[in-house]
């Protein structure tokens, strides 16, 4: 594994914990090293600015930020870090989620963040783990067994419907 073979996982709140963890658990099973946070860009914004500011030396090589609400988490992270930052829209709200999803997608010139769907943990893990995977060919290994797993299953779910259909 290569050495910034590390994701860190941000939520701006241990609500958010049940939705992040499908994505933990198959980070987990990649063999990718996951340091998990609650921190918050509104009640904890100097925590989030010297964690994101320190990420890149202590290893982590990709940022997933979940929040939801006004969800400034993910861009607060951006500003502060070069590494590349996923947002996880949370739905949290009478909004859906919606809220989330748009207050992270719309991020301004110059200070990108990549954004998954609404409680997407594992969209944002597999996107965490793809792009650790361009300097970890066993990453990249167990990424394209994965692949091959899912279709294997999509393939016998349609063996076993075609059987049921007779």
């Amino acid at each position: 594994m290569s050495e910034r073979n590390k994701v860190a996982i941000i939520m701006g709140s241990d609500s958010d914990f049940s939705t992040v963890k499908p994505g933990i658990e198959l980070l987990k099973s990649f063999g990718v090293h996951v340091d998990v946070k609650i921190l918050s860009a509104h009640r904890t914004p100097d925590h989030v600015a010297e964690y994101a500011r320190t990420a890149q030396q202590r290893g982590i090589g990709v940022i997933i930020g979940a929040a939801g609400k006004a969800a400034h988490l993910p861009g607060i992270i951006a500003a502060y870090t070069t590494l590349p930052v996923i947002g996880l829209p949370i739905k949290s709200s009478t909004l859906d989620g919606l809220d989330s999803l748009l207050s992270i997608v719309q991020m301004p010139k110059g200070i990108p963040v990549a954004t998954v769907a609404i409680n997407g943990s594992e969209n944002a893990a597999l996107l965490a783990a793809q792009i650790l995977a361009l300097g970890d060919e066993k990453l990249s290994e167990t990424l394209k067994q994965y692949r091959i797993s899912m279709e294997e299953q999509v393939l016998a779910k349609n063996e076993q419907v075609q059987k049921e259909l007779g």
